[in-house]
């Protein structure tokens, strides 16, 4: 395997009635993140308003709580997981990144996707059309952002949204990597190969992972792209291992992964109340795997 494998914590910005409600984040920021994030290389938040238990539960916007952590934990790379692209204006969204990579040195990851969570646009009265017409919208959106992060007078006219002469100063020195979370075959596979530096998907076996590997690199080809240059990830949702052998049988899950040409895992371990089987996850997961 190799030293380019990357491993990412995505820290829940949820309060609920086993954080006592208070938003996790909160308490890993404390207890958890100052020593994890040395054996990771990027950190992540997830984009809703409100949870998934009871409305009234904490839930921190992502944006914000990720400009928090980019100032807290100045050593690893930051994302969403990922943004709903029509929680937010696209010129905003593309200033607000533009933003975020000057304030955290050239750290931050557009992690977007098309939105899937329709009440969440109701209640906010926020439009959710059809996927189609979301992912159309998305990739507008994508090119918007790479206009107004790289040019001085950028403007687009789009089907579904344009821009004139908008400027956002300072251009980032570091044009940030586009993140696409998305798993449809027809529409959001062929997007990610038009349009992803990094994609990020369930992995569902290994048959299906292979299909949609060859339509992402398909239509990568078939945009006058490198197909390699995308970068291929996954979030594991696990407890962190207590044991001996409940770290083997992790180990041999994520190997598993990286021989089907997974490099990024994003990590959801939950609410672990220490940091003592952090370290146990980084010595008998971490390193053997980039190690072999």
């Amino acid at each position: 395997m190799s030293q380019d494998l990357k491993f990412g914590w995505l820290s829940p910005v949820i309060g609920n009635q086993w954080s006592g409600h208070e938003s996790i984040v909160l308490y890993q920021e404390r207890h958890i993140l100052p020593e994890a994030l040395q054996y990771f290389d990027s950190l992540w938040i997830a984009d809703h308003f409100y949870g998934f238990d009871a409305r009234t539960d904490p839930f921190l916007e992502a944006w914000t709580t990720l400009t928090w952590l980019a100032a807290k934990f100045p050593d690893v790379m930051l994302c969403h997981h990922v943004l709903g692209h029509g929680y937010r204006p696209p010129a905003l969204t593309a200033k607000m990144a533009a933003t975020l990579q000057t304030l955290s040195g050239g750290r931050f990851i557009l992690g977007i996707g098309a939105g899937w969570r329709g009440d969440e646009y109701a209640a906010y009265g926020y439009d959710f059309p059809k996927p189609s017409v979301r992912f159309a919208q998305l990739e507008e959106v994508i090119q918007i952002c790479r206009l107004m992060w790289t040019e001085d007078h950028p403007s687009f006219d789009g089907t579904y949204y344009s821009i004139d002469d908008a400027a956002a100063p300072p251009l980032p020195d570091v044009v940030p990597p586009i993140c696409i979370g998305a798993a449809g075959e027809k529409v959001g596979l062929p997007l990610v190969g038009r349009q992803a530096d990094l994609w990020n998907s369930a992995f569902r076996g290994e048959e299906d992972w292979k299909r949609k590997v060859g339509i992402v690199h398909d239509s990568a080809t078939d945009a006058g792209r490198e197909a390699g240059d995308i970068e291929l990830g996954t979030t594991i949702e696990t407890a962190l291992p207590t044991s001996d052998a409940e770290s083997q049988e992790l180990l041999e899950r994520l190997g598993n992964l990286v021989v089907n040409g997974l490099q990024h895992f994003t990590m959801d371990f939950g609410h672990p109340p220490t940091v003592e089987h952090v370290h146990r996850f980084a010595e008998q997961v971490i390193q053997p795997l980039r190690a072999t």
